[in-house]
């Protein structure tokens, strides 16, 4: 089975809380993981969700790291052509903006479940889609050609 690589990563502070904005993203982060194992599991991909955490020290350096995610290996908002943006959160996250995601005009401060469900699905495609010839070929030992003698088998 091949492996869908979902990862986390959001603030958690001193006393192992994390902003509001975090808390939305990660309840529709587990959310979206369920679905997709329900779509992907049967076709042979099996999507796993990997949670990491920032200290307060790390976020106040780089906040735009809280509250990432990547789908197998490419941060989300590659995968639905958005753009990271920032604003102002609470407190939790003291005098720092946070990271949002810009799609389609309009800006998300907690991620939806349907925007990870759609990057989701779109990255577990891609692992299903079989590797171009010259790939396959370059692995076996074989020429690249269907019939071996670089001719074509019509």
């Amino acid at each position: 089975m091949k492996t869908l690589s979902i990862v986390w990563q959001r603030l958690v502070n001193d006393q192992g809380k994390t902003c509001p904005r975090c808390q939305g993203t990660g309840d529709a982060v587990r959310r979206a993981l369920e679905r997709l194992r329900t779509v992907l599991e049967p076709l042979g991909v099996q999507p796993v969700l990997e949670c990491r955490t920032l200290d307060m020290q790390a976020f106040q350096h780089q906040p735009a790291e809280s509250n990432r995610i990547w789908v197998d290996g490419q941060p989300l908002e590659a995968w639905l052509g958005g753009q990271t943006g920032a604003s102002r959160c609470c407190d939790a996250c003291g005098e720092q903006d946070c990271r949002t995601l810009e799609l389609e005009g309009r800006c998300y401060e907690v991620i939806p479940e349907e925007l990870l469900v759609r990057a989701g699905l779109k990255a577990g495609i891609r692992l299903l889609e079989p590797a171009p010839a010259s790939q396959a070929a370059a692995g076996s030992g074989k020429p690249a050609s269907c019939c071996g003698s670089g001719g074509c088998c019509y």
